[in-house]
């Protein structure tokens, strides 16, 4: 996924972070990787932490602490704290988190350092597993979100609309093992799942409108008729994955 057009999106105080971690960082940093909705057409600059990946050889608490007070000061800009990991915690992880490490590998601008992103190697069989694992679960989410809103609509409908943005993610590996292949923008992701698949999408379109007009439902109906339908089709996601052959 070319990602490059939107590098324009990412803002002054991430970079400016950056600059402050380079120039001031007690540990060497090996690698910096802008990653996430940022780097996509579906960036809100109201809405939306910038996200990130530092690559470091080890974890140290002076680092830490370092982060710590930047991020007095830049976590009110909307810079999310850096993910850390070290070369080794990623290559031995591949297996374990392999949607997130595609997201990443798909998703990425590196701002310092060599790409190690680019290179990830991921095997299909465990990207399809963990899409089976989250799928599942979120019909459990689903069931647990019901009960513990007590079913009121504007808390139960901000929990709906609020999960699409764990939704693509996992379409994006879902449509990758199917097609080989992702789209850029989440509509188009949702509109490709459809196809892919033969399900209706309608609801995770009616999610994402939600979310970026950030409009909770309050009737009854509109509630109970937006978690059927979306129930229904995470089952038939579900029903689908479960039968998927790497």
């Amino acid at each position: 996924m070319d990602v490059t057009q939107y590098t324009k999106n990412i803002p002054a105080s991430l970079l400016a972070f950056v600059r402050e971690v380079r120039e001031h960082s007690p540990v060497p940093v090996l690698s910096i990787h802008v990653v996430g909705s940022v780097l996509t057409p579906d960036y809100q600059a109201e809405q939306s932490d910038v996200n990130s990946i530092f690559v470091i050889r080890e974890p140290r608490t002076d680092f830490l602490d370092f982060l710590v007070s930047l991020g007095k000061r830049f976590g009110r800009q909307m810079v999310a704290p850096p993910l850390l990991m070290t070369e080794d915690y990623i290559q031995r992880s591949l297996d374990v988190f392999p949607i997130e490490f595609f997201n990443f590998r798909e998703i990425h601008y590196t701002l310092a350092g060599d790409d190690i992103l680019a290179g990830l190697e991921l095997d299909p069989e465990c990207l399809r597993l963990q899409c089976e694992r989250e799928i599942k679960a979120k019909l459990l989410w689903l069931a647990r979100i019901y009960l513990e809103t007590l079913a009121e609509n504007t808390r139960l409908s901000r929990a709906l609309y609020n999960s699409i943005t764990d939704y693509i993610p996992l379409f994006r590996a879902i449509l990758f093992l199917i097609e080989g292949k992702i789209p850029q923008s989440a509509v188009e992701i949702v509109a490709a799942m459809e196809s892919a698949l033969k399900i209706d999408t309608q609801v995770f379109q009616e999610l994402q409108i939600m979310k970026r007009k950030q409009a909770p439902l309050t009737d009854d109906d509109e509630v109970r008729h937006l978690y059927t339908n979306l129930y229904a089709a995470t089952q038939l996601i579900c029903d689908h994955v479960d039968k998927m052959e790497s």
